[in-house]
């Protein structure tokens, strides 16, 4: 016998909006009651808050609670067999300036798939679960999707422990899970806590599916990404006294060379991007000795993205070879190759998109920044559900996903974790 389930969406909306204005409300845009941004930073007093009321939701469910040594909360509703739980994820912390959704909305919406398989009284055949990865920003403690990474075997735990706060060296996520009672005994591994699968539904944070009128992005992987931190020497030198020919202007290389990189990952289709830069003396009339800055390669896949980095590398040689006086070093920060999705969770969403909205409104998707699903895909089948950013803005107060498509994804992830339960022979 088939059962109909169906979310709850005004009680998702609400419960989403409520624990946001509770905890962790930031920066107003807008006059209603739900228009502001979110500034939930990891390990906060505002995070350790929305944790105890997410664990104490999932009590409610009769869900076994686990955390771990990471501060991930682990909420598991049994299923008529034992097993390794079906799992949904994203996480509650912020970046400073952040909005409602980003992370925020995956975990609301597990939350109501638990919800509303209890409501109908509906048990499935193994257990299901839910988990709130900590510091998956990286915006208070600069590593981005960390705990996941631990729980891979990635990432070590005590390098983990030791990430200090951006702007207070005294704080680490270690001391910061003892501040607000997170830390727990639970190894954070996925040995210890293992899992059948990992279905994530996140905002899409760009602007393809509302330029397309679609509302489910069927995410089939991510793409790979490379940074690095570049620092081009030169010689300083006063500007009003030295020609053109004699200068070893190490900015203005950088310039040249940061345009260069862009049409070098365009002809590729491929991104590049710079979001710090600096430069030193910095003085008006002292031509920089120094300049640093970042870069950010990006591609779907990694041949292509090689070939990127490649003739990056090769243009500042040519660049910084032209003009005596001219050196430059470049320092890895990470390496990020790209992820496939598994195709059984991919047709698992696939088949719970087109029975919610039809084919016509889905989408074939790579997501361009880095989820939990990342890590997780190295352990086990996984895959992401896309819904549509407004504008396509993302890790902004304006950030803003409708009533209905958060609604609509959260369908889509209950239909996805029912089905792949249906598969599951163990």
């Amino acid at each position: 016998m088939t059962i109909d389930l169906k979310i709850n969406a005004d009680r998702l909306n609400k419960t989403l909006h409520d624990t946001c204005t509770a905890w962790g409300q930031g920066t107003r845009w807008g006059t209603a009651s739900t228009e502001t941004g979110m500034k939930r930073l990891a390990l906060s007093p505002e995070d350790g808050e929305v944790r105890r009321w997410l664990v104490a939701e999932a009590k409610k469910l009769g869900c076994e609670v686990t955390i771990d040594a990471m501060g991930n909360i682990f909420c598991v509703l049994a299923g008529r067999n034992a097993g390794t739980p079906t799992m949904m994820g994203s996480h509650l912390d912020t970046v400073p300036t952040g909005g409602r959704y980003d992370g925020i909305l995956g975990v609301q919406a597990g939350l109501e798939v638990l919800r509303s398989i209890k409501d109908a009284g509906y048990i499935p055949n193994y257990p299901v679960g839910l988990v709130d990865w900590t510091n998956e920003e990286g915006a208070r403690f600069p590593f981005s999707m960390v705990s996941s990474g631990v729980w891979a075997g990635e990432v070590d735990l005590e390098r983990a422990y030791a990430l200090a706060d951006v702007h207070d060296k005294t704080k680490t996520i270690s001391s910061c899970l003892d501040d607000i009672g997170f830390k727990g005994e639970t190894e954070c591994s996925y040995k210890a806590m293992p899992f059948k699968a990992h279905f994530e539904l996140h905002i899409e944070q760009g602007p393809i599916l509302e330029a397309a009128k679609q509302k489910v992005g069927i995410v089939q992987g991510v793409q790979a990404y490379n940074w690095f931190t570049v620092t081009v020497s030169g010689r300083p030198q006063h500007t009003g006294t030295t020609p053109f020919a004699a200068r070893a202007d190490s900015m203005l290389a950088s310039a040249r060379f940061i345009a260069k990189a862009h049409e070098i990952a365009s002809a590729h289709d491929g991104l590049v991007s710079t979001g710090i830069f600096g430069v030193e003396p910095g003085a008006v009339n002292v031509l920089p000795e120094t300049t640093q800055f970042s870069i950010d390669m990006r591609h779907v896949e990694d041949d292509e993205l090689a070939l990127i980095e490649a003739e990056t590398w090769a243009c500042l040689d040519k660049i910084v070879a032209a003009t005596p006086g001219l050196s430059y070093t470049k320092e890895p920060i990470i390496r990020s190759p790209a992820v496939k999705f598994n195709q059984t969770c991919i047709d698992c969403v696939t088949k719970a998109a087109e029975t919610a909205v039809g084919a016509d409104l889905c989408r074939p998707m790579t997501s361009g920044a880095g989820h939990d699903s990342c890590y997780t895909s190295l352990r086990c089948p996984t895959t992401m559900i896309f819904v549509p950013s407004k504008g396509g803005i993302s890790h902004n107060p304006v950030e803003y996903t409708s009533p209905e498509d958060c609604a609509i994804g959260a369908q889509v992830l209950l239909g996805a974790v029912v089905d792949f339960d249906s598969r599951r022979s163990d």
